[in-house]
């Protein structure tokens, strides 16, 4: 059997993507690679086929225990032979596992890098492994952002394997200098990169405004879809999870805080569709297959572009038009900066961290395309992509010069010493005792703004800074003073500007009848079978038939992700509703 056949016959695809056939015949060849290609790229495939035409086993290495039954449960809905081994099994069923994979009714065995560490190991040794697949692979570099101990002994665990078998390193987000690594790591001199762009993907930086306004505004917008929305801390993952249940949206949160039980439901709320909104710290994602979240929203700025773009492809994985969107505020710098310095690196990694997280801020404050910027840091090159928020903005520049003299004299008459939040209070009128304590209800800029929110105006202060016009300076209560630039403008001899907010838009697919109706039936055999929906089918190949409306099990076979074995399983049901639909429309069409 070929390739394409086993990609049309199990997978119900017509034709590899990019780069997956070249994969899939260096590894035939028993060549190792590092295949480095996009979220939602089809790197799963260029080890799934594979493992399918070799003789023996193919033993998967994923970081993540939630991974690892979602990819198992995908497979085995698919009649393909797969299984996992890690630390939710106890030892009776572990060793009724190996009995199967030494019998040679398994061609996939999933397991976890500490797996590889422990005592199990002695008995995978004895397992015809013909192919090993590492995926998130930059784990393995202590450049990468996930970089992970377990990792680091991989390489000699895989020469201690009696079967030496061929390598396939796997990743989204690798810079030059951690693809370097892993090969070194790995001896592998192939690499095949397919590029980082995400061309269904579209970027958003939203900042200088009422970013919970936003949220809500864009949730409610986007209500018949699901979504990630990130934070660094615990605690602001609360607050987020109660602002958007108090103004009810299916929303459930995960962070290390929970225990292990609420971890696990909540999470499978969000898998099920239970609940349409996740909020969540950075230990949430990695391991998560579901295919159909629609938008990604960092509430806070991540500490590297590496982590924004692996946790912004989240989105999109099934190919489908999605968003990614980070509300930018400069006081969340500072909450990074915090963790960086609370961290155990040595001086040189925190040197490190701190250089990526102004890249960070370089990516929230460029005015070139956003996934230009991306591609850039990771060595690549693009077009313009038309569709991020850079690309596409038609706002309108405000003169607030009148607004940012204000701010400024403020600032130099209280001669440079405070902090945002006191002159902010000084220009609204606030009567804290602070104010009357310095005496500052005397100055002539007490009140100046009175008409205006204090949170209004702290935002502008923070504007004012990002574009150079004040300064910030000191630790974790950082003080203001007037730049350069700031007493060209005190002085007349320079304008500022500013855009109007940014709105919330409903910019995702609308979800039509027949979507729904076979949305539905998804979720009710998901149910029935206790596996997330997406198992069955991801939202593209329901797109799809609502596109090409087959009428029988033949044209049935031409939808995208349909192959003999889903068409066997579930192809009726389908098609069932399919037709219905179809008879409604023509019952109704006045030709007829």
């Amino acid at each position: 059997m070929t390739p394409e056949t086993l990609l049309k016959t199990k997978f119900g695809y017509d034709q590899f993507r990019s780069g997956q056939k070249e994969v899939i015949d260096d590894l035939l060849a028993g060549q190792n690679v590092l295949t480095i290609m996009p979220t939602g790229g089809g790197k799963s495939l260029c080890y799934q086929i594979p493992a399918m035409l070799m003789a023996g086993v193919t033993l998967v290495v994923s970081p993540l225990i939630s991974l690892m039954k979602d990819q198992v449960d995908a497979l085995n809905d698919n009649d393909i032979p797969a299984t996992f081994i890690n630390s939710t099994l106890d030892y009776s069923e572990m060793r009724d596992r190996f009995e199967v994979l030494q019998a040679g009714r398994i061609k996939l065995l999933y397991v976890s890098p500490e797996r590889l560490d422990s005592e199990a190991f002695d008995q995978l040794a004895t397992l015809p492994i013909d192919l090993v697949a590492i995926d998130e692979a930059h784990c393995i570099s202590q450049w990468g952002h996930d970089f992970r101990p377990s990792y680091l002994t991989l390489t000699d665990n895989l020469k201690r394997l009696p079967s030496q078998p061929t390598v396939v390193a796997l990743t989204a987000t690798a810079t030059p200098q951690v693809a370097r690594d892993i090969k070194q790591r790995l001896g592998i001199n192939n690499e095949v990169k397919t590029g980082f762009e995400r061309d269904n993907l579209a970027f958003k930086v939203v900042k200088d405004q009422d970013s919970d306004r936003y949220l809500l505004d864009y949730v409610r917008l986007n209500a018949d879809q699901a979504g990630i929305i990130y934070a660094s801390t615990r605690k602001e993952v609360e607050r987020v999870y109660h602002l958007l249940k108090k103004h009810h949206v299916k929303v459930a949160l995960y962070h290390g805080g929970l225990s292990k039980e609420e971890r696990q439901a909540n999470q499978d709320d969000f898998l099920y569709d239970r609940a349409s909104v996740m909020v969540a710290t950075n230990a949430f994602g990695m391991g998560i297959d579901k295919s159909n979240v629609r938008f990604v929203i960092h509430d806070q700025v991540p500490g590297s572009l590496e982590a924004y773009y692996q946790e912004a492809g989240r989105a999109g994985r099934d190919g489908l038009p999605s968003e990614a969107i980070l509300l930018f505020k400069l006081a969340d710098v500072a909450i990074q900066h915090f963790l960086i310095d609370q961290s155990e690196r040595d001086e040189a990694g925190k040197k490190r961290e701190y250089e990526k997280l102004q890249l960070m801020s370089q990516y929230a404050n460029t005015e070139e395309c956003l996934q230009t910027f991306i591609l850039s840091y990771f060595g690549d090159v693009g077009e313009a992509c038309g569709r991020c928020s850079n690309c596409l903005d038609t706002r309108e520049l405000q003169d607030i010069t009148v607004d940012t003299q204000k701010v400024l004299s403020c600032v130099r008459r209280m001669n440079e010493r405070f902090g945002k939040g006191l002159v902010a209070q000084v220009l609204v009128g606030s009567q804290v005792a602070r104010i009357k304590q310095f005496q500052f209800d005397r100055l002539s800029t007490y009140g100046l703004m009175k008409g205006q929110s204090q949170k209004a105006v702290v935002g502008l202060i923070d504007y004012l800074t990002a574009a150079g016009y004040l300064q910030a300076s000191g630790g974790q209560y950082p003080t203001l003073r007037v730049s350069a630039l700031g007493l060209e403008v005190l002085q007349g001899q320079q304008q500022v500007f500013r855009k109007t907010a940014l709105k919330a838009t409903k910019s995702l697919p609308v979800n039509d009848a027949l979507f729904e109706q076979l949305r539905q039936l998804r979720l009710s055999l998901a149910s029935e079978q206790g596996v997330p929906p997406f198992v069955i089918f991801s939202d593209k190949t329901l797109r799809d038939m609502c596109a090409v409306m087959p009428q029988t099990e033949t044209e049935m076979l031409t939808v995208k992700g349909i192959g003999e074995s889903k068409l066997a399983k579930y192809g009726a049901q389908f098609l069932a509703i399919i037709q219905a639909n179809q008879a409604e429309k023509s019952e109704m069409s006045p030709n007829q």
